[in-house]
């Protein structure tokens, strides 16, 4: 599982451990969540996350 952080917060994404508040499973990958996902912390969009090393 990978986890993925975003750009402009740094909130990061754990596929392990999905979004349980925001309605997402453990285990859903990043390429999995739906298009309109946005960073529950300042609201960008799947394309503002990079793969964290």
């Amino acid at each position: 599982m990978k986890k993925y952080v975003c750009d402009a917060c740094g909130w990061e994404y754990d596929e392990a451990l999905g979004d349980p508040d925001n309605g997402i499973a453990p285990g859903t990958k990043f390429e999995d969540l739906p298009d309109d996902f946005e960073c529950p912390l300042c609201g960008v969009g799947k394309d503002m996350f990079s793969e964290a090393e």
